[in-house]
């Protein structure tokens, strides 16, 4: 096993696991697609993108914002 760098394991983004699509994230949280991309402009939501220029949504910042929500 080949460390590169922190989060890479063998040139792979170890997050790519832990990441859903947009479309995914905005379905688990219930709320719009649109809702979802201000979430991301805000930086309440943490995003990868792809090899191919798609960008997912991490799960873990999913959690995190679900969180917030649940103290307010």
């Amino acid at each position: 096993m080949n460390l590169l760098r922190t989060g890479e394991v063998g040139g792979f983004d170890t997050r790519i696991g832990r990441s859903v699509s947009l479309d995914h994230a905005a379905e688990l949280l219930g709320v719009s697609r649109r809702t979802i991309y201000n979430r991301i402009r805000d930086g309440r939501l943490q995003t990868i993108r792809t090899l191919g220029g798609s960008q997912r949504v991490l799960v873990d910042s999913m959690a995190a914002s679900r969180e917030r929500e649940v103290e307010n």
